[in-house]
This record gives C-alpha cells, sequence and structure tokens, in this order.
C-alpha cells in the first residue's frame, strides 16, 4: 500500500492554501465543501478569491510566503505554479508535522487529492497514487455513472432508521434484505429529493408493513434506439439492480451486456425461428416475477411510451397493484434522425415532428390529409410493410412526388444503414433495408448531405 487512504475532518479547522490561480480555485472549492476555515496566500488572485473573500467564505493573505502562516494549521496545499515556492511551502510544513499536498508533484507531498464521488454522507475516492491521475479521473466517471445521484440521502435516512430496522426485524437476513429494499426504492429516492415528506412516511409505512418476500416491482425502461452509449444513466443504473430483466429484440447486445451478470434474462422478442411472445403472457411473466419479489426491469428498444405499448403494461401491474416506475429512453425518431444528420425539425423548413405508426390496430385509419401538410417532418416507426401504401396515400392527399425521403435501418448502431431517395420511390426503396428500420419524409432530408457526421457516405 503506498497510502493510506483516509477521509478527514476538517470542519472548521485552518488549512492553507497558497497559490491564487485556477487551480488553486479547484482545490478551494474543495476545502470549502469540506467546511475547512481556509487562508489562501498569493501575490495576485482570480476574481473568483476576491469573490469568495468578499463574501467571508475564506481569508486572503496577499505578498510572499511566509512559515508564519503554517501557525496553527491542520493542512497545506501548494497550488502555486513556481516550483520554488512550492517546495519551500512543502519544506516548512513538513518541519512543522503538518501534511501538505503539492499539485501535480506527488512525490514533493505528503498526501496527495484522490478524485472523489461526492454522495455525502456516502463518500468514494479513487487514487492512482499520482502515477496516472487521467486513469483515476476515467475510473471516477464510471463510478459517477453508476452511483444515483440519491444515494446520499438515502444514507442519511438510513442512519435514522437503524434502530426502528433493529426492532422490527430479528434476523440479520431479514434486515439485510429490508435495506436491499430501501435502497433501490426509486420512488423513496425520488420523495426525498422533492422534499415530500409525506410521500416519504408513505414508502416507509409500506415497506414496514408489507412482507417482504411480497415486496416485487417493475421497473420500465427505455434502452434508446441501439448505440449503448444512449442509455441513460438511470437506466444503466435500474439494469445493474434488477434480478430480472425482461426485454425485446430492439435492446442491442451491447446494452444487454451492462445488465447485472447474475440477474435472470428473459427475451420476449421476435427473432429469426422464434415466434414473439404474446403480449399477454408478458405481462404474466412481469406479475408473476413482481408477486415473488422480484425486482424486475422491462427493457424495451427507444422510449416504452411511444410506440412500445408501456402503458398497456403498466394498466395491467396498476391492475395487480404492482408498484412500478418509468425510465424514458431515447426514441429511435431522435435517435436516428440525429445519427442520420438529418434535423427533425429547422426552421427554414420543418416546424413540427410527427411520430406516425405504421402499425396501428386494423379499425384504426391515419389522418392522411393533414400528414401530407407542408412544413413538417413525418417520421414511421415499424412502417417497412406499408411503405408503397404511405407512398400513394401521401401523393394522393397533395404531398410532392420528389419529397426527400430517408429509410434508416439499425439507426445509431454500427450496422446503421442509410437510404435516401424521393417520395415517389419509397415502397422500392423499402426493398434495400430490413427491419428494423424507421422512415423519415419531409424536406429536412436534403440536410444529410451536408450534416451527416456517423456515416462514411450517403447511399441512394
Amino acid at each position: 500500500m503506498d497510502y493510506l487512504p483516509i477521509f478527514c475532518q476538517l470542519q472548521q479547522k485552518a488549512c492553507l492554501l497558497v497559490g491564487g490561480g485556477e487551480v488553486a480555485e479547484r482545490k478551494a472549492r474543495l476545502l470549502m465543501d469540506a467546511g475547512a476555515d481556509i487562508t489562501v496566500n498569493a501575490k495576485e488572485f482570480t476574481p473568483q478569491f476576491d469573490l469568495w473573500a468578499k463574501d467571508g467564505k475564506l481569508k486572503q493573505a496577499h505578498g510572499e510566503f511566509s512559515p508564519a502562516l503554517l501557525e496553527g494549521v491542520w493542512l497545506v496545499i501548494a497550488a502555486t505554479d513556481d516550483e520554488n515556492v512550492n517546495d519551500l511551502v512543502f519544506q516548512q510544513a513538513s518541519e512543522r508535522q503538518i501534511f501538505c499536498n503539492v499539485v501535480d508533484a506527488p512525490k514533493r507531498a505528503s498526501f496527495i487529492m484522490p478524485s472523489i464521488i461526492d454522495r455525502s454522507p456516502l463518500m468514494v475516492a479513487v487514487s492512482s497514487g499520482g502515477k496516472s491521475p487521467v486513469l483515476a479521473r476515467l475510473l471516477r466517471e464510471k463510478l459517477e455513472a453508476i452511483l444515483p445521484q440519491h444515494l446520499g440521502q438515502l444514507a442519511r435516512l438510513a442512519g435514522d432508521l437503524r434502530q426502528q430496522v433493529k426492532d422490527k426485524f430479528s434476523t440479520i437476513t431479514l434486515r439485510r434484505r429490508f435495506w436491499e429494499r430501501l435502497f433501490a426504492h426509486d420512488r423513496l429516492a425520488q420523495s426525498l429529493a422533492n422534499q415530500d415528506a409525506a410521500m416519504v412516511d408513505k414508502h416507509l409505512t409500506d415497506l414496514f408493513e408489507q412482507p417482504l418476500e411480497q415486496r416485487g416491482e417493475v421497473v420500465l425502461v427505455g434502452a434508446g434506439p441501439g448505440d449503448a452509449g444512449l442509455l441513460t444513466l438511470k437506466g444503466l443504473q435500474q439494469i445493474q439492480q434488477a434480478d430480472v430483466v425482461v426485454y425485446d429484440r430492439l435492446v442491442s447486445d451491447d446494452i444487454m451486456n451492462l445488465v447485472r451478470r447474475d440477474a435472470e434474462r428473459i427475451f420476449v422478442g421476435k427473432r429469426a425461428g422464434y415466434h414473439c411472445v404474446p403480449q399477454d403472457e408478458i405481462n404474466q411473466i412481469l406479475l408473476r416475477n413482481a408477486r415473488n419479489g422480484k425486482r424486475v426491469v422491462r427493457l424495451k428498444g427507444g422510449d416504452p411510451f411511444i410506440f412500445g405499448r408501456g402503458g398497456e403494461e403498466l394498466e395491467v401491474l396498476a391492475d395487480d397493484s404492482i408498484a412500478f416506475s418509468v425510465v424514458p429512453g431515447i426514441t429511435a425518431a431522435s435517435g436516428c434522425s440525429a445519427y442520420s444528420g438529418i434535423p427533425l425539425t429547422h426552421r427554414d423548413y420543418a416546424q413540427s415532428v410527427r411520430l406516425v405508426t405504421g402499425h396501428a390496430k386494423k379499425d384504426t385509419s391515419l389522418d392522411w390529409a393533414n400528414l401530407a401538410a407542408e412544413k413538417q417532418t413525418l417520421v414511421f416507426y415499424m412502417g417497412l410493410n406499408q411503405a408503397a401504401e404511405i407512398e400513394a396515400q401521401l401523393i394522393k392527399h397533395g404531398m410532392s412526388k420528389s419529397m426527400p425521403i430517408a429509410l434508416v435501418e439499425n439507426g445509431t448502431s454500427v450496422q446503421q444503414k442509410v437510404v435516401t431517395g424521393e417520395l415517389s420511390a419509397l415502397g422500392e426503396l423499402a426493398l434495400q433495408v430490413e427491419s428494423p428500420s424507421l422512415i423519415i419524409v419531409g424536406t429536412v432530408v436534403s440536410l444529410r448531405d451536408k450534416l451527416n457526421w456517423f456515416s462514411a457516405a450517403t447511399k441512394k
């Protein structure tokens, strides 16, 4: 062990920061967050230091560094751009047995500053011992993505509940199960964040009164259009906490690789040689696992509330009094158009956008006259099989045969394929792509030649 990791309690303790530049500003912010009594010594200060001093957040000591400034100090940070000054600060601090950090010079420091993930009172620190600060920063960013922002509030609440949990649950196993449920309870965390005391009390009452084995829930998560990088932070957190993940074919392998390794995975989508699981059966899978006390994530491609039948599944859960929540995802229209270099709206071309399903109920007809109106962009989901009909109806109701169109297959993935052309050829062009594909109709498609950034060339 090159360094002993410790957490210092610096509330109202005197600390000296030598340096008045931008690097020193970053260190000052950390010390202020820790509640330290800060004195900053420098010949010149950035305007931010002047504002902090004016607000009483720190004291300024103008001029050269003097060893007298170390009197009564608990901790020192040297953050000047003069190595000689930094060396002097370290030397004088060491002689007085005061811990000193020298910025960007770990070998000349008695302590180093780690990368910090702050979920107070929960704190996580990452350090490479000064060998590779960029690596430490990258690890911190990964941990930031994994750890929800609300963990600190839950940690404080847990401290207040410890005795009550001990009194209520007689065994360590039951207590552990209770804490696991509490820390994974998103609606409780949201209520804490909103300072909604009534809802916090309600959720806690439910946690304490309902049998632990019956406390299952379902989280409906939008996986985005394909690129795993477009999965939301909250979506990532949910799939890494799930006991069961129920997913369909539009969820990419890259995203499934992020799922908690020991979670049960249930595929309910359509693939070659495998028939789609009926919606009623999917509903029963969700109900059965939630009733068994499992934390279930229903993972859907795109956004579950945009042609994803998410509302239908939640109605079934609500009718059975199963707790549920929703994590939106980036819908295919937004993701595929962005990765194709096609803005859905543009001041010169389209002032509105319509998302249209090409796979509606049999007794549902589209308002083709309004869809054929000018100055708008149309995005058809699941419309490949109806491409010829879409072409015919839009032209019949007044849309120009030369209207630019694009078909995007496997949008946002490395397999993305974009075929462009004119409306009069839509039915023919649809034969060049496979599902899942999106159809975009509108003059904004003409911007693809200029704005295409993701793929090498436009295909026509």
